[in-house]
């Protein structure tokens, strides 16, 4: 017999094992609702009273999915942080109830366990999951600015122990199903196809469960008000290092399950109730939510309207250096697409298999592959020094060196060796695509796709289209860049595009800082502290003195001397100072000495001569305003203009695209979404007082000053 409502079904088999299988009507993934409450409090409580049941499977309908977690947006219709709280309440009590029946609850989980779907996992007395690659587990909330709010703070914790439950949540890890097992979050780890099967096993096993063995560091500290003391401030120290006090999700949480520990689980429940109303009133969780929505809109969109991509069978690299061989490894090991790769030298060839291997190899010690896993990814590159078993490429991806006439060598080469179809996308941080696609027979197939170094960690990367780029081939590169698991944004044609372009700016502005006599450490402490993950003298450490110093003049040269850089950074490539590439830069980067390390200074320390190389002496600026401040509000500037200029279609890419190539701090929501936080007319009167001070180069968008003149918003 079946009992069935919108979303939930009740089957009921002959051996008195009953399924109750979620599957939400017209969604590729579960995800929880609010309307679903009284649908499962009518259903648990039909599992209550009839007592021909005997066990229970919580199982999923969806192919691929078990249930990715709650709706978000229900979220957005909460305008108090009472209404809120109300819907964590609810969710307390739905789960109080599936706790609570008198037999066996077990969740069968294949595919994404996630947030809701986690503590909803949580709240059955065992759970089995399956082996597949697609079964992730985690408490994610935190990366919205939220806590666990359907009793997840307080049952992860009794299951695995407070500092795992900790550790997943202030991290918001997803954990692989072994990893899942090894921490005790399920009781066993079956294949797909025999999920249903060993659920039914457990529910037949009865309800007790032997918990995981905690070590003596555990016990002693988790069993224990005096250590769990130390393990609550442990973490909080731990979160105040790596949050510097931009988020309060983390500190929430920690709270949250301190109370549960010390003071009972009603009281933890409570607690979790009215922290999760006031985190999603707060303009942190907006703005990450606003990331969230951004993203998951974006991935709907082909980058170009009423075009749709070609088939992608077959990709080439052009160049085995680290973009190119970290371009080659992303297609292999993300889009599994079949990769040439084309060098003129077998060592460029080797090093860009070596690079691929490696990266496939730290897959095999984190054992999320299999070492033939591994050689079956790494068996779709090949490589060629002649363009030979190149004809079929569907996108071909040059990432050579930034000089103009070999792009325009690489381009020809490729449209007499290619098909009429084939893409050529060029990977340059600076050269304009127009200019590239010159020398072109096909320019509609031309396009940029600027990857951001290391390729395989960094998110982002920016489809650039040139005047003459066809629809179909925007999208097809799209498509491309998403199959790599990559984060596209569509930008025009123009020196730096958009990233570099804003990042320039803000770069400068710290070496004119620099330049003024503030220390290294204190521009990089500032803006580390305003929110971005590195300092600006870090990041030119690690991106290159040298490959700055290429940029700048391009830029300046296509938009004007506000983007010039300070001529006494010449002196820096001059001293054969590059960055952390060859070891001279702005911070040393030799190993630090025993003594050093016993006496815990920080290990990361500046290369004091480069004042002397610089003539400036440290410590002795009067600077006007605040270092972060000056810095910041050029990116602000310059991402007005190039939506001004029509470089980015959209506010929101603007956001995202700054965000995921440059950290932005997430929890400002980007460039645009600060501006009108700030509002664009005190970003006019801040903009204007050091323009006054110091300059045109602070002068404001007339985008911006408009808007703050009509006191319109880029988001309503």
């Amino acid at each position: 017999m079946t009992t069935s409502t919108n979303t939930f079904s009740l089957t009921r088999r002959e051996d008195g094992i009953a399924l109750l299988t979620m599957d939400v009507p017209g969604e590729s993934m579960n995800t929880l609702k609010a309307e679903f409450v009284p649908q499962m409090t009518e259903l648990l409580a039909e599992i209550r009273n009839d007592s021909s049941i005997k066990g229970l499977v919580v199982i999923s309908g969806k192919k691929d999915s078990f249930v990715a977690g709650a709706d978000i947006s229900m979220l957005d219709a909460c305008d108090t942080s009472e209404k809120a709280s109300e819907l964590s309440a609810a969710g307390h009590k739905v789960f109080a109830e599936l706790e609570a029946l008198p037999m066996p609850v077990v969740a069968a989980i294949h595919g994404a366990c996630l947030g809701g779907g986690l503590e909803l996992a949580l709240a059955c007395h065992k759970r089995v999951c399956s082996d597949d690659a697609k079964t992730q587990l985690g408490l994610p909330e935190v990366q919205l600015g939220l806590l666990p709010g359907s009793g997840g703070t307080q049952r992860l914790p009794k299951l695995i122990g407070i500092a795992k439950a900790l550790d997943m949540m202030l991290t918001g890890k997803q954990l692989r199903p072994k990893q899942a097992l090894k921490l005790g979050l399920v009781d066993d780890v079956v294949p797909n196809t025999i999920l249903l099967e060993a659920a039914i096993k457990l529910v037949q096993s009865g309800k007790s469960r032997k918990p995981r063995k905690r070590n003596m560091q555990e016990l002693a500290l988790e069993t224990s008000h005096v250590g769990r003391n130390i393990l609550f401030d442990q973490a909080l120290k731990q979160v105040e290092r790596k949050t510097k006090g931009n988020y309060p999700a983390p500190l929430r949480i920690i709270e949250t399950v301190r109370i549960g520990a010390d003071e009972g689980m009603a009281a933890g429940l409570a607690t979790e109730s009215r922290y999760f109303g006031e985190l999603v009133m707060t303009p942190e969780s907006a703005a990450l939510r606003s990331i969230f929505f951004a993203t998951t809109e974006m991935k709907k969109e082909t980058g170009a309207a009423d075009a749709k991509p070609r088939a992608l069978n077959k990709a080439v690299v052009l160049g085995g250096g680290l973009m190119g061989g970290g371009i080659a490894s992303v297609t292999v090991s993300k889009a599994k697409i079949p990769v040439r790769v084309k060098d003129i030298s077998q060592q460029g060839l080797s090093n860009a298999l070596s690079y691929a291997y490696k990266l496939l190899s730290k897959g095999v010690q984190r054992r999320h592959m299999t070492p033939t896993q591994r050689d079956q990814q790494l068996s779709l590159m090949s490589t060629t020094v002649d363009y030979v078993g190149v004809k079929d490429a569907d996108i071909v991806v040059e990432a050579v060196f930034e000089d103009l006439n070999l792009k325009h060598q690489m381009v020809q080469d490729i449209e007499r060796e290619c098909s009429e179809h084939t893409v050529f996308a060029s990977n340059t941080s600076s050269l304009p695509i127009g200019k590239i696609a010159s020398v072109a027979s096909r320019p509609e197939n031309v396009i940029g796709l600027h990857y951001f170094s290391p390729v395989e960690k960094m998110p982002l990367v920016e489809v650039i289209a040139h005047q003459k780029t066809s629809p179909e081939t925007i999208a097809t590169t799209v498509a491309f860049a998403r199959k790599q698991g990559k984060t596209p944004i569509v930008v025009q044609d123009g020196a730096g595009f958009y990233v570099n372009r804003i990042l320039a700016l803000y770069m400068n502005e710290a070496a004119q800082l620099l330049l003024e006599g503030n220390e290294v450490e204190a521009l990089d402490r500032s803006l580390v502290k305003f929110g971005f993950p590195v300092g600006p003298i870090t990041l030119l450490d690690e991106v290159g003195i040298d490959v700055g110093a290429k940029i700048a003049p391009i830029l300046e040269a296509e938009l004007g001397p506000r983007f010039k850089a300070p001529a006494a950074f010449d002196r820096l490539l001059s001293d054969d100072r590059k960055g952390r590439k060859n070891g001279r830069g702005f911070y040393l980067y030799s190993k630090p000495k025993l003594l050093d390390r016993l006496q815990r200074k920080p290990q990361k320390q500046v290369d004091t001569s480069v004042y002397k190389v610089l003539g400036i002496t440290p410590g002795t600026s009067s600077e006007y305003g605040n270092l972060a401040e000056r810095c910041v509000v050029q990116m602000l500037n310059e991402a007005v203009r190039c939506l001004e200029e029509g470089i980015i279609s959209s506010a929101r890419d603007g956001d995202i695209g700054a965000i995921f190539g440059i950290g932005f701090p997430p929890f400002l929501g980007g460039p645009f979404r600060y501006i009108d936080s700030l509002g664009a007319a005190n970003l006019v009167t801040i903009l204007k007082g050091y323009q006054q001070h110091f300059g045109e180069r602070f002068a404001p968008a007339p985008m911006l000053e408009l808007m703050a003149s009509e006191q319109r918003k880029f988001y309503r």
